[in-house]
């Protein structure tokens, strides 16, 4: 399969890019690195990144942002940021990237265990990650062209545990293998409209 993974070099993706290359043939995009440029946030640099890649059979998307803060602090346009980036950007992908992925092919997004388990100051996060996994849960039943779309939504990774483990009390670390286990499971398995939870 040729996959186009959005967010390869992160902490996650840099994985989920070695394990997926055993077998397939992988293109990185990314808004800063990667084989090609792209900005989520913007539906018109998805359009140009699709358009430059012929004979996709997967898309997978590691990236998206989202303000952290107190409620009592949070603005209007804190808001917008995980409302333009994470979800719009994750949607935009699924409603432009239908139209360039081979029959049969596959769509899975990120989100994380906020949508089910938030902690404090993640209220616009865990909104958005919730957002997602309903519309996938939907688009599931729509989607047309035999296609599949899956989200993976994980705890707090190996990886990136001394960062946020402040923010988890008492939440285990997620090994990377069970982290790209889940993307692989998205990928190659049959399952559609599938929220894949790897929570520890």
């Amino acid at each position: 399969m040729k996959i186009l993974i959005i967010g390869g070099h992160g902490t996650i993706g840099k994985h989920v890019v070695s394990r997926l290359n055993e077998k397939h043939e992988v293109l990185i995009a990314g808004r800063n690195s990667g084989d090609f440029l792209v900005d989520i946030k913007e539906a018109d640099s998805i359009r140009a990144l699709l358009d430059s890649i012929p004979s996709l059979d997967s898309i997978i998307c590691i990236a998206g942002e989202a303000k952290w803060d107190d409620f009592k602090d949070l603005s209007e346009e804190d808001y917008y940021i995980g409302i333009r980036s994470k979800l719009m950007g994750q949607v935009n992908l699924v409603r432009i990237g239908q139209d360039y992925l081979k029959s049969k092919g596959s769509i899975t997004l990120s989100t994380g265990i906020l949508a089910d388990d938030p902690v404090a100051k993640t209220t616009s996060a865990a909104m958005v990650n919730g957002a997602l996994h309903s519309f996938v849960k939907a688009v599931a039943l729509e989607i047309e062209n035999e296609l599949r779309i899956n989200v993976v939504s994980l705890g707090v990774v190996e990886d990136a545990y001394e960062k946020y483990k402040d923010f988890f009390p008492g939440h285990n670390p997620i090994p990377m293998s069970k982290v790209v286990n889940a993307y692989v499971r998205s990928v190659e398995g049959r399952g559609n409209g599938e929220i894949i939870r790897v929570y520890g």
